[in-house]
């Protein structure tokens, strides 16, 4: 077998073994010589693969009578069985009724601790991840402390919800206690909650504790493998490790690399070799058996359940892209910006590495300056046509007395809005990254007890962790690079609780940068779904694409 594996080159119906001698092998042989390569690494004379690679080896070895196991196998492969037949009970002190599929999530989290194995809960955003993870961690709290690791605007909802479904928890929020001190005191039922940002100062303490669970809530703020906060993460011991996102995948497969470096360490190999054996031939040269190959090592360690699977009683959701024109001084500003745009690119040194940065930042402005020309040129004091397009969608949605969240990606755009709703008398809650916690939580609860009709939030600040079902309107002011973190924005609204049809509005901004985002939106939606689902994979943008999104969004009126 390690002999086939050396000769074979991956692609041919034959494989060379001697001068004029070749053997002819099936496509099933093929897929499974294949498969063995892609999941095994070559040590000295043998082939090792890591041991929550299991199941995918089981199924490529299975059927073959030549191939004989050691003690070793049977013993791994009878435990894995065993965990697929046990049973495991929600703890009777669980204060909260979970739902059919919100137990099923809890028994599979369930089976991956008895396994040792890492899990990632990638359920849609707002189908209630926290009270599944609290049932696991419930059912595991005598064992010992547990650590729950969040953005910062989401540890508030952790510390309330432990309290409401998991009385016998005892929460304690890192960032406003004597942090030393708990951890010295650390206990069986302690929960643990801190933020990424307090992770990075306190890690030293914290990588020491040997935790029996630990959680990474909106595990994305891991991806990038080279941020302190990613380094940082890597450090904490726990015996059983989740992930809890529902966007496993944002941009390119090296963040799913980098989820899984903290789940099951050594599962995709090195960085390198999981380019060169994955990321490289998917999203370079969509290669779908590449693709399968990956979706088998992972599938078994993501659990992810989509709304319209579990949720049919969760009413319709619509999302509509309202156009908006420029004005032909909006238009004119616009296009003189562009041309200015590619005049400095084209001159500018484009081998000292500051050329994407250039072009990011050109991008940049011409975005600003299709949400409100004054956030670019405030002295010509030209109008905004997108402002005035929300004034009249806000207008209709109080004359039907609805309530809508607002979102954008810049704040001094909200700014803007706020100007217009304080002019109009139109009452309304404010959330921004600037808002101090009591305040934010404060506005959360207003907002859903009716005081606002509406809801400004910057989307980075407000985009998670959020329950506003007291909206049924969901305006996005400008579209983000992700279309994954605009959905995440728009379930604020649509999820569990929600009574009301769900309107999504984008307002987009005719032949303009804008557009060409919206464009790309195709290529990145849904792609965590690529490789759970077997549909297409996307990569990163490029900065020739960026350069080519400022070429050709042009506004052919001028």
């Amino acid at each position: 077998l390690q002999r086939l594996l050396k000769l074979y080159n991956g692609s041919s119906k034959f494989i060379a073994i001697g001068e004029d001698r070749f053997l002819a092998i099936t496509e099933d042989f093929r897929r499974r010589i294949n498969d063995l390569r892609s999941f095994t690494e070559v040590n000295g004379n043998a082939s090792r693969f890591h041991q929550s690679a299991l199941p995918a080896m089981e199924a490529v070895l299975a059927d073959i009578p030549e191939i004989s196991f050691d003690k070793r196998w049977h013993e791994a492969l009878s435990r894995l069985k065993t965990a697929s037949s046990m049973t495991f009970t929600i703890p009777s002190t669980m204060t909260a009724e979970l739902r059919d599929y919100q137990s099923e999530g809890f028994f599979w989290l369930s089976r991956m601790a008895y396994l040792g194995m890492g899990a990632c809960l990638a359920d849609d955003m707002g189908l209630g991840k926290t009270v599944e993870a609290l049932a696991l961690i419930l059912s595991r709290a005598s064992e010992g402390p547990t650590f729950v690791l969040a953005p910062t605007s989401v540890c508030m909802n952790w510390y309330n919800e432990v309290r409401r479904f998991t009385p016998t928890l005892n929460p304690v929020l890192f960032g406003q206690c004597d942090r030393l001190a708990t951890l010295d005191e650390l206990a069986p039922y302690d929960l643990i909650i801190c933020s990424y940002g307090v992770l990075q100062n306190e890690i030293s303490s914290l990588a020491s504790v040997d935790w029996a669970t630990v959680v990474l809530d909106e595990a994305q703020a891991i991806k990038n493998m080279a941020t302190n906060r990613s380094q940082a993460a890597m450090t904490l011991q726990g015996r059983f490790k989740m992930l809890m996102t529902g966007t496993p995948i944002e941009n390119h497969l090296g963040e799913l690399w980098n989820l899984f470096r903290f789940l099951n360490p050594g599962l995709l190999g090195t960085l390198e070799k999981f380019t060169e054996k994955y990321a490289n031939p998917i999203q370079n040269l969509n290669d779908k058996q590449a693709q399968g190959r990956l979706k088998k090592l992972v599938q078994p360690f993501i659990l992810r359940r989509t709304k319209s699977q579990v949720l049919q009683d969760l009413p319709p959701r619509t999302e509509i892209t309202l156009q908006v024109d420029l004005s032909s001084e909006e238009a004119a500003l616009y296009e003189s910006m562009r041309r200015n745009a590619i005049n400095r690119i084209a001159n500018s040194d484009g081998n000292n590495g500051g050329k994407p940065l250039l072009v990011l930042a050109e991008i940049m402005k011409l975005r600003r300056l299709c949400c409100n020309p004054s956030l670019v040129a405030p002295d010509l004091q030209i109008p905004s046509s997108k402002l005035s397009l929300l004034e009249s969608v806000v207008d209709e949605l109080l004359d039907n007395r609805h309530k809508a969240l607002i979102f954008s990606q810049f704040v001094d755009h909200l700014a803007l809005v706020r100007q217009l709703f304080d002019k109009k008398g139109i009452a309304y809650q404010y959330l921004d990254g600037s808002t101090p916690v009591k305040a934010r939580t404060k506005a959360i609860d207003n907002f859903q007890a009716g005081n606002g009709d509406f809801f400004l939030i910057s989307l980075k600040a407000g985009g998670l962790g959020l329950n506003l079902t007291a909206a049924d309107y969901v305006i996005h002011l400008d579209p983000w690079w992700n279309p994954a973190v605009e959905d995440q924005a728009s379930d604020r609204a649509h999820r569990i609780g929600q009574t009301r049809p769900v309107t999504i509005y984008r307002l987009i901004t005719t032949n303009t940068i804008e557009e060409k985002i919206v464009q790309l939106h195709h290529r990145k939606r849904d792609l965590a779904d690529g490789l759970l689902d077997g549909s297409d994979m996307a990569g990163r943008v490029s900065t020739k694409e960026l350069l080519e999104l400022i070429n050709t969004a042009s506004l052919s009126s001028v």
